[in-house]
């Protein structure tokens, strides 16, 4: 037995856990870069663990990243507050459109957020329209108390590894964010190059060119959502702080949509922090915008 190998659906985790405590070696199959050959007339459980042993035997078996069970369940944790902030927001702009659509009113979310049931009662809403209000403001509240449960947890268990840590001298990355690139990353040695990390960052163009012109897009889905995230995060925060990053976008988004000019700008950090975990450096702005 050379080793088992494994299919990274969704569901992978006991399954991985069991043989490796077993003592088998087991290889985690990147199923987004395997494809079959065309044309097979039948398929099957066991026709695809054929194929899957064959390309192991030649060498040729894309693998993922099988993350280490005992940092698990914190980098899990932090997705599930990632989860929980999304929505948030969705209620939350919920709450906006409400009030903009109804009364014309203009409300961010941190003034949303501070609403009470008296200031609700105050805007004489239709009665219907009031509850609908008083509903999406009741999960807002909801979201926020367990978001914090989350955060108290994650603040007091996970420390910055040395290597990480360096990643706060960056321009809008603070704790949050390093705290959440490290535990998605695991371990930037997993990368060879800037480019791999990038396109795991889902930060690299998703096109197929043939001679100059675009012919299709690849799966712009192939990657970590939440390392994308992260970074776009991260590149909101440098906008308003860092007068580099600032004019990096103003210049991107004169010429591109501002979404375009947001990645643009996520793509740049990424590559910064790519080189600072690489080479244990602090981030320099002259460098990275030039």
């Amino acid at each position: 037995m050379q080793g088992v190998v494994v299919e990274s659906a969704y569901n992978w985790y006991w399954l991985v856990d069991g043989l490796m405590a077993a003592g088998f070696a087991v290889h985690l199959a990147n199923t987004a870069a395997i494809k079959q050959y065309e044309g097979l007339k039948y398929a099957g459980d066991e026709r695809d663990a054929l194929f899957l042993a064959h390309i192991f035997r030649l060498g040729l078996l894309p693998k993922g990243y099988i993350y280490p069970p005992e940092e698990r369940g914190l980098r899990d944790l932090a997705r599930k507050r990632m989860q929980l902030v999304q929505q948030s927001t969705l209620n939350t702009l919920s709450i906006e459109n409400i009030l903009a659509r109804q009364l014309n009113l203009r409300l961010n979310a941190e003034q949303v957020r501070h609403l009470d049931s008296a200031a609700v009662t105050a805007l004489g809403l239709p009665p219907h329209i009031e509850t609908a209000l008083a509903a999406n403001l009741a999960v807002v509240r909801t979201l926020q108390a367990q978001i914090r449960v989350i955060e108290l947890v994650l603040h007091r268990e996970v420390k910055l590894r040395p290597e990480f840590a360096i990643l706060k001298t960056a321009s809008g990355i603070g704790v949050t964010l390093a705290t959440t690139i490290m535990l998605e990353t695991g371990t930037i040695s997993r990368f060879r190059t800037i480019g791999q990390f990038s396109s795991y960052c889902r930060c690299v163009e998703s096109r197929r060119v043939s001679n100059g012109r675009k012919k299709g897009e690849g799966d712009a889905k192939n990657g970590n959502k939440y390392l994308s995230w992260a970074f776009i995060e991260a590149a909101a925060v440098a906008k308003r702080s860092c007068p580099q990053a600032r004019r990096f976008y103003e210049r991107k988004k004169a010429r591109r949509m501002p979404v375009v000019a947001m990645k643009a700008l996520a793509h740049k950090l990424a590559r910064a922090a790519f080189y600072m975990l690489r080479d244990g450096k602090p981030f320099e702005v002259t460098k990275c915008f030039g």
